[in-house]
């Protein structure tokens, strides 16, 4: 599967973000089957790579989580999860705004096909708010700005690692045809 940066779409509920001095970025990956938005946001908050994200907010900032809330969450039914809560939900949609107010993340999951066989695209996106001024304007931190390189290789391990888990779920053994990662 090919994680790839995508314009964000202009019904994303991340198109908030989209100032003037802040951050905001888009990735995607097309996955076989059909898979639900909930499915989604529940592989996403519980594969491997996530799960060493939580350790880290536990320990750090003392925001627990568990695998039952992140189910929570993906059903809606849960409006906090970890570090983050929900600002905004839509069809297919999730946008979680960081307990600091800096960062916010955003899960879509869209269906599709692909040569006659049936597609979910998984879209994964962060917006950083701007909070530095200079002359006026506001823009990305210092920091935030030197940590973007590893923040889109993060960002594409973390959407890789939730297509797979989705794919790899019981089940879930589907392929695509051929090609039909490269739209």
């Amino acid at each position: 599967m090919q994680v790839r940066p995508h314009a964000l779409p202009a019904h994303s509920l991340l198109t908030r973000y989209e100032t003037k001095g802040g951050y905001t970025d888009c990735f995607i990956v097309d996955v076989a089957g059909a898979h639900t938005h909930a499915q989604y946001v529940e592989a996403f908050y519980t594969t491997w790579l996530f799960k060493l994200e939580r350790v880290v907010l536990t320990l750090l900032v003392a925001k627990p989580s568990s695998d039952l809330e992140a189910r929570e969450l993906a059903s809606g039914n849960r409006e906090k999860f970890a570090a983050w809560s929900v600002e905004a939900r839509a069809p297919e949609q999730l946008l979680a705004r960081d307990f600091q107010g800096k960062t916010c993340s955003w899960l879509m999951a869209e269906p599709g096909s692909v040569n006659g066989a049936t597609t979910t695209r998984l879209y994964f996106g962060t917006g950083i708010v701007p909070r530095s001024v200079r002359n006026g304007e506001r823009r990305l931190t210092t920091s935030f700005r030197a940590l973007l390189p590893f923040h889109r290789f993060y960002a594409r391990a973390l959407l890789g690692a939730a297509a797979s888990r989705l794919v790899l779920r019981p089940g879930g053994n589907q392929r695509l045809p051929p090609g039909a990662y490269r739209r």
